[in-house]
């Protein structure tokens, strides 16, 4: 058995190694080097990602960290308003000189507020003649008026407010019914089909 021990040992040391070559170090280092280049592009790319949303966040915080305060003065400037509505035109032209300074006093206050409102970002809207819109409307009732079509703001019971895109608070407004549906949309594409 020995002799058959001997051919076998030599038979094993003439077969080629069937066993994966173990990997040189520039092919281990180059492997390494994808991996930390793939790394790093990735981190950057997270970092203008986070920048951008950091901008986007600072810029609507800017635009909107007024909207509790504006929607208090709202009141203040609704309120304006009514008083001044509530002098009739008549008392106005025949008032003393005292109670037209007062008068003009309050519209110039009211001019003044709406102004630092609008500077902040807030602007009034009075959809009066508009298609109501349910994002930017509320329908407080509805008036029946053959004449306008229906679905139209006939009147406007309190102006609306935006702040930058956003209602800060929807119009109240009056909306007409039972008249002609609303013409549709006409774009500058369908002119262009006509013969």
């Amino acid at each position: 058995m020995t002799g058959e021990t001997a051919r076998a040992e030599d038979e094993a040391a003439n077969r080629p190694e069937t066993t994966a070559p173990e990997p040189t170090p520039s092919t281990a280092l180059e492997r390494e080097h994808a991996e930390m280049k793939d790394r790093l592009l990735r981190a950057l790319a997270e970092m203008e990602n986070l920048r951008k949303r950091t901008e986007r966040e600072i810029a609507d915080s800017r635009l909107y960290s007024v909207t509790s305060f504006a929607r208090d003065l709202l009141v203040v400037a609704d309120n304006m308003r009514r008083a001044l509505e509530t002098v009739p035109p008549e008392l106005r032209n025949t008032a003393e000189s005292g109670v037209k300074a007062l008068i003009d006093g309050v519209e110039l206050t009211e001019r003044e507020l709406l102004k630092a409102l609008e500077k902040n970002g807030v602007r009034q809207f009075t959809p009066q003649g508009e298609k109501f819109d349910p994002n930017v409307h509320q329908a407080m009732f509805e008036i029946p008026d053959a004449t306008v079509p229906a679905g139209s703001v006939v009147q406007v019971v309190q102006p609306g407010y935006m702040i930058g895109d956003r209602v800060l608070r929807p119009a109240l407004v009056g909306v007409s019914k039972g008249g002609p549906k609303a013409a549709p949309v006409v774009s500058s594409n369908d002119n262009d089909n006509s013969p």
